[in-house]
């Protein structure tokens, strides 16, 4: 059984109006691209959810290599943060004859 011309316009109408426009995918993507919300919109669920979790990896691991670079000097600046207390401490709890103070009992 053939279809009419006019089922054939009906169904064509159906799909102009039930499809998925190109602007709205292509501003999804400008906009919550990381977030892959054009692949959810144009219904491509599995490769959306893929897209996800490949950008968190691929972010991941360019943290790791980043942060091999700045771990030497975070754990400066925290020595360097560390050591200024505790000359501020040793400096307002030093008597005012000069003497020196005894190591803590504890640390």
């Amino acid at each position: 059984m053939s279809a009419t011309t006019q089922d054939q316009i009906l169904i064509e109408q159906r799909v102009a109006n039930e499809r998925p426009s190109l602007i709205p995918a292509y501003i999804l993507r400008l906009f919550l691209g990381f977030l892959s919300a054009h692949r959810f919109y144009l219904g491509r669920t599995a490769s959306a959810i893929f897209e996800i979790v490949q950008n968190c990896i691929v972010i991941g691991v360019i943290w790791l290599v980043v942060d091999l670079f700045l771990m030497p000097g975070m754990v400066r600046a925290n020595q360097a943060s560390v050591r200024d207390r505790l000359m501020r401490n040793l400096q307002t709890s030093r008597p005012a004859s000069g003497a020196a103070l005894s190591p803590p009992d504890h640390f």
